[in-house]
């Protein structure tokens, strides 16, 4: 499964840091990104901060920014 994933590097609270998604979530968050008018770093950002349980891995924030956008669409 490893392989199938794509990772990408953001600069969050001024240190750099990687995530690796399956390319499909990196389609529905530069679409979210775009439907927002933001910027995909940006997107990073929020969902980094959102984060209300810190040792959340990164790549799950980012998912369920994914899961959140789709069930608001869907509402």
């Amino acid at each position: 499964m490893a392989g199938h994933l794509r990772k990408r590097s953001f600069s969050l609270a001024g240190h750099r840091t990687s995530v690796a998604l399956e390319p499909e979530f990196w389609t529905a968050l530069e679409a979210e990104a775009e439907r927002r008018a933001l910027p995909l770093a940006r997107l990073v950002q929020e969902a980094d901060a959102a984060r209300a349980d810190p040792s959340l891995p990164l790549a799950s924030a980012l998912r369920l920014t994914v899961l959140h956008a789709l069930r608001a669409a869907r509402d």
